[in-house]
């Protein structure tokens, strides 16, 4: 594999971008998801609530993803895919949190298995960001 130049690194041309890119969108739609259908998102997450009186969690949920999303589209813009790296690595505290969370809880062994592919999701991310920023470390 020959090492690109300043002329010839895409950034949209990396699995790591567009990982990123689903990263940001999943997180954006999870956001708004909390604002239309609290009650339902509980359940999706496995954590159901009865009505969307108690479902205050689901809305701190929203604003964290919604924060994601955020922070993830900035990072694209600048092309930082180092801190995007960085950002990703620190992120797989939630899912693993998340699968914990709903296991106490009692939800089904696929929504527990939803939040550890996540987590999966997060570390192969993780891969191919840091091999974007070398890349583009490479080609400055």
């Amino acid at each position: 594999m020959t090492q690109p130049t300043a002329i010839n690194f895409r950034p949209a041309r990396t699995t790591g971008f567009w990982m990123a890119v689903a990263m940001a969108a999943l997180q954006a739609m999870n956001a708004v998801r909390t604002l239309i259908d609290p009650v339902g998102f509980s359940a999706y997450m496995g954590l159901p609530v009865a009505d969307a009186g108690p479902a205050a969690w689901v809305q701190v949920y929203g604003l964290r993803a919604a924060f994601i999303a955020i922070l993830v589209t900035i990072l694209l813009a600048r092309r930082n895919f180092a801190a995007l790296r960085i950002m990703t690595l620190a992120a797989l505290v939630m899912p693993l949190g998340d699968a914990w969370l709903t296991a106490k809880a009692g939800a089904s062994p696929a929504i527990i298995a939803r939040h550890l592919a996540t987590f999966a999701f997060l570390v192969i991310a993780a891969f191919f960001l840091s091999r974007a920023a070398r890349q583009q470390t490479a080609a400055a």
